[in-house]
């Protein structure tokens, strides 16, 4: 297995230049421990590029695009970018919203042959930035009717997410109650749940996104459930039920590492 995942890395020597645009500011206790989101994220793929170290890989950036419209990278110093979960809604119409509606469109619409002979920025999207995503390429997004969807969920994987994440179903954690509501024209439909039917898409070496968080674990989750429950977000018998959950073992490595087996696709 060791040896599988050296091989993956070969094909580039150096590594990706990969920026996390940070559309939110983690809970206190996940801030304490971890950090920002750029953070959070480098933790997971951390331990999805093992044994081969992180910055032998990945060239990680962070990038607050709520609070600093100035900080997004130039596409042309990048090979991808991750937009991460907010607890904001994608269908707003914030200036910092559709600022980086604006900026992931025009990341999706970089001709595939470019000048300079690199390939287009690749995109991934995470919960809010799977939505960000399907606004950026037309579909509608918006609050689901069927309520909220918390904690270890499984996921019903079609053949061609079976092949991306190497399994015949997939545990993941959720956080949230806005959806896409159809795939955008031209995407691979990757999982559903009875919840929401769209979960994760993918564009060969252009995007891939899902709706749940792989960079979630039992200790950030429990935090967020127990402060929405406490602030009236999460009434009694959907935090119980999430709860419920909140410790069951789930995927979030095994996604990291179809993330970058898609970077290097």
């Amino acid at each position: 297995m060791q040896q599988q995942q050296r091989n993956l890395f070969n094909p580039r020597p150096r590594p990706l230049r990969f920026a996390i645009l940070e559309a939110d500011t983690p809970v206190p206790g996940v801030l304490a421990k971890y950090g920002r989101y750029g953070a959070v994220f480098a933790h997971l793929f951390r331990q999805a590029c093992a044994p081969e170290p992180l910055e032998s890989q990945l060239a990680l950036s962070s990038h607050d695009v709520v609070g600093d419209p100035a900080s997004y990278p130039d596409p042309e110093t990048l090979d991808a970018v991750l937009i991460t979960g907010s607890k904001h809604s994608a269908f707003e119409d914030d200036d910092w919203i559709l600022r980086l509606v604006a900026y992931t469109k025009r990341l999706l619409e970089q001709p595939a042959d470019r000048p300079d002979g690199r390939p287009p920025v690749r995109v991934i999207g995470v919960c809010f930035g799977h939505q960000i995503v399907g606004r950026a390429m037309g579909a509608p997004v918006g609050r689901s009717d069927r309520g909220w969807e918390l904690s270890v969920v499984d996921m019903a994987l079609t053949d061609e997410g079976k092949r991306i994440f190497g399994g015949e179903t997939l545990k993941i954690h959720h956080m949230h109650r806005d959806i896409i509501h159809e795939y955008p024209k031209g995407t691979i439909p990757l999982a559903h749940t009875d919840v929401c039917a769209t979960q994760a898409m993918y564009i060969p070496r252009r995007m891939i996104a899902l709706q749940g968080h792989p960079e979630f674990t039992e200790d950030m989750v429990r935090e967020i459930l127990e402060m929405r429950h406490k602030g009236g977000i999460f009434p009694d018998d959907v935090f119980e039920d999430a709860m419920g959950r909140v410790a069951n073992a789930h995927d979030g490595v095994a996604i990291a590492r179809a993330f970058l087996k898609f970077l290097r696709e």
